[in-house]
């Protein structure tokens, strides 16, 4: 896929590729540049640490909407299948 840059220096990303990496508008992503390229990264919110029982236990603080929904069987089946 081709996008171009416009007067702006804004870049449209393609929707293909927003659907496949969940972005969506106020996505905030990370920007790096380096030898080979450019590269943008979610943000990550960090999990919260909360006390159950005598364990602590991980809690994500992004909301639900706002969180990737991610195929796990899909991703090992790839996986899978990625080697001979």
């Amino acid at each position: 896929m081709r996008t171009t840059i416009d007067k702006a220096g804004r870049v449209v990303i393609p929707a293909a590729i927003r659907d496949r990496a969940s972005f969506a508008a106020g996505t905030e992503l990370e920007v790096t540049a380096d030898d080979f390229g450019i590269r943008l990264e979610r943000v990550a919110s960090p999990p919260r640490l909360v006390k159950i029982g005598r364990r602590m236990v991980a809690r994500p603080t992004a909301s639900v909407e706002s969180r990737p929904s991610v195929d796990v069987a899909a991703l090992i089946e790839g996986e899978r299948n990625r080697w001979p």
